[in-house]
């Protein structure tokens, strides 16, 4: 033990003298939080919408006021066609055409059926989803305003295209039917709430595998790594100094970390944070193992770079942080489930916002145990301890 508390001075004073190193523990990751939890997220607000009002009506206008207030959508322009409309969406001065026809109020009073259409712009296919869905909401919620005084309008029609044809419309439910939604877990539906325990685990994660592979490899560009080995260091002792320090500044940005998400963006946390960071730090030791893993086949600190990058890529997009994993193809699925950020991601999620124990988690905990189990075993035995 007397080794490896002298290892460990030494691996903390060559840490904290590194002056490259240390905006990247402490600075980035935490940039990266307060950057990466208001950019990244799933709603699509201030969509530009072409209006086409041939009506000029009481309720087209409602329709419209009610779109605007809703903070989804803007009126980019007002031109006199759908031919126009086409042009602004063609040329992406807009993403939705908003056509209301002709005696569109006329039609609701006699007929108790309005049709209006809406056409977007799909190329980004989960953006236009999303805008539809938005769009729906609005109309049923004018649809309810007006329904002391008109029958229930009908829902518009949704195209993807420029040229279909509005076709048939669906009528809104009847009025006697409410629906009250409620939100488990996050009532709010606050897409923070969602993104900044994910965006922990990315921090935790850089630490435990970038800067842990470019560790031992840096030992080999400056030479100092021969110089260690004719000492009689054992090779466990070496490890262990070499990868304790960054498990437990990992577990110390993790918690400022937490601080942040509660006082910042108001994350509840209902679960235990002892159990969290217990299995906090078994997730380090697999991302610890697989720098360590990394820096025993490479030479140098780009490759090192390289090849951690490449093989966090594929983890970070594969996690379902960004896309959820019951969306991705069965095969995509399938690997995942040998990605151990997906696996720490819903661990963070579930005991934050859930309060989940650790039986609920307990499958996930034991897999990120198999991970480190595997990866330090093959880290371990590929580092070669030489006097050559």
């Amino acid at each position: 033990m007397r080794t490896i508390g002298i290892l460990l001075q030494k691996e903390f004073r060559q840490i904290f003298r590194n002056r490259g190193m240390l905006p990247i523990l402490f600075g980035m990751p935490f940039i990266q939080l307060m950057i990466l939890a208001f950019a990244v997220t799933y709603e699509v607000r201030d969509t530009r919408v072409s209006l086409v009002d041939d009506d000029r009506s009481y309720v087209a206008r409602l329709l419209v006021d009610r779109m605007e207030a809703s903070g989804y959508f803007v009126v980019a322009s007002r031109p006199a066609s759908l031919a126009l409309a086409a042009e602004d969406l063609h040329y992406a001065r807009s993403r939705m055409i908003l056509h209301v026809p002709r005696h569109f109020e006329r039609d609701l009073r006699t007929g108790g059926t309005g049709r209006i259409q809406i056409t977007l712009n799909a190329e980004d296919g989960a953006a236009a989803g999303v805008i539809q869905a938005y769009a729906m909401q609005v109309i049923a919620s004018v649809n309810r305003e007006i329904q002391a005084d008109f029958v229930p309008v009908a829902l518009p029609d949704f195209h993807g295209g420029l040229d279909v044809p509005a076709g048939s419309g669906t009528v809104a439910p009847a009025a006697g039917i409410r629906l009250v939604p409620r939100h488990w877990y996050n009532p709010a539906l606050d897409y923070q709430t969602f993104m900044v325990p994910g965006i922990l685990v990315l921090l935790v994660t850089m630490i435990g595998t970038f800067l842990s592979s470019m560790n031992v490899v840096r030992e080999k560009e400056i030479g100092t790594i021969e110089q260690l080995n004719v000492t009689p260091i054992r090779k466990h002792e070496f490890l262990v100094a070499k990868l304790l320090p960054f498990w437990l500044i990992a577990l110390v940005e993790l918690a400022f970390g937490l601080v942040l998400a509660k006082v910042v963006f108001s994350v509840p946390m209902l679960g235990s944070l002892v159990l969290l960071f217990a299995l906090a730090g078994v997730y380090l030791l697999v991302m610890l193992a697989l720098g360590l893993w990394i820096s025993t086949i490479t030479e140098t600190q780009q490759q090192a770079m390289f090849v951690a990058w490449f093989v966090m890529v594929i983890f970070i997009m594969m996690s379902g942080l960004f896309t959820p994993i019951d969306s991705m193809p069965d095969w995509a699925q399938a690997l995942t489930r040998l990605n151990p950020v997906a696996y720490f991601i819903e661990i963070m999620r579930r005991v934050l916002l859930k309060g989940a124990g650790l039986a609920d988690v307990r499958f996930h905990a034991l897999a990120l145990a198999a991970f480190a189990t595997v990866l330090l075993t093959l880290a371990v035995r590929q580092y070669h301890k030489t006097t050559a």
